[in-house]
């Protein structure tokens, strides 16, 4: 059973995103919830890497510090790492399992072009609506020009990203998407203004990091509107997360009855394709509202 640790910055690397204890939010789950071992912060984070799933037995102490079932050899060093001020991991210790390399990072967005996205159902980007911006891409309100999706497509991945939604304002990130549809349906990682729109007074559902209309995110500690917020997509098999400022907020299964029964309960209830899992783009969600963006990247898992 092999081991990574993960980190962006060893040198800021630290358990917490903001120096105190890591969580993650299991309370949802029981003890049979499959729980990521990765912190997509690059803040700590612990990846298993045994072929099928690296997201098993992570659960939550009473200190709130998520514990992965590591040996005590591990544990012991990794506490000793800390207790010297010495990080005790490279600035991306995730390794390929076949070949020991790091899985590499793909950039969707540069900060400064639009190159690799288009608009959703269309060959080309909108000429109106979203521009690039001090390192932004932004959606400006009441711009028009519809959602954009990237050129790629993925499978297994994590997806990370900053935002920033106005005041009042709604957005969203979508996957499994499917252009052979009418309309941009899919799985929404719903961004809000949850004290202002009058969408998330309908309920957590609808709220920020929520399954929108179908699953609520669990506690999420969401920044106000004009405020940076940083979160992460991790679908792996089955296993779909949402991330938010450090914490694994929402975890569900692809045909788990959880799942099937927050569909029936949802505005996608007829929707045959949502619910099943398939290579996507990712959307970026063009609601009328200004909406910013930037450090889109992504990973293919393996």
């Amino acid at each position: 059973m092999a081991w990574s640790i993960l980190s962006q910055d060893p040198a800021k690397a630290r358990i917490g995103p903001t120096g105190g204890p890591y969580r993650a939010n299991n309370d949802a789950l029981g003890e049979k919830g499959a729980a990521s071992t990765t912190d997509p912060t690059g803040s700590f984070g612990l990846s298993q890497e045994n072929g099928q799933n690296p997201f098993r037995y992570c659960v939550r102490s009473r200190s709130r510090f998520s514990v992965c079932h590591m040996n005590t050899r591990t544990i012991v060093a990794l506490l000793l790492s800390l207790s010297l001020g010495s990080p005790a991991w490279s600035t991306d210790a995730s390794k390929e399992a076949s070949t020991g390399k790091p899985i590499p990072w793909i950039v969707l967005f540069d900060g400064k072009s639009t190159a690799g996205w288009r608009g959703f159902g269309k060959p080309s980007f909108p000429e109106q609506g979203w521009i690039v911006k001090d390192g932004w891409l932004t959606h400006v309100a009441k711009g028009g020009g519809g959602d954009i999706i990237t050129d790629r497509f993925f499978t297994d991945f994590e997806l990370r990203f900053e935002w920033k939604i106005s005041t009042g304002g709604n957005s969203g990130v979508k996957y499994f998407i499917d252009e052979a549809r009418k309309a941009a349906i899919g799985h929404e990682y719903q961004l809000i203004d949850d004290a202002a729109h009058p969408d998330a007074k309908l309920g957590p559902k609808r709220q920020t990091a929520a399954l929108y209309d179908a699953l609520p995110a669990q506690s999420p500690r969401v920044k106000p509107a004009g405020q940076i917020n940083e979160s992460a997509i991790i679908v792996h098999g089955d296993s779909v997360e949402h991330w938010l400022n450090g914490d694994c907020v929402l975890k569900y299964r692809i045909g788990s009855p959880e799942l099937a029964a927050a569909k029936a309960a949802s505005k996608f209830k007829n929707e045959p394709k949502w619910g099943t899992r398939f290579a996507t783009p990712i959307l970026l969600q063009d609601h009328s509202d200004a909406a910013e963006f930037r450090h889109i990247r992504i990973r293919e898992l393996k």
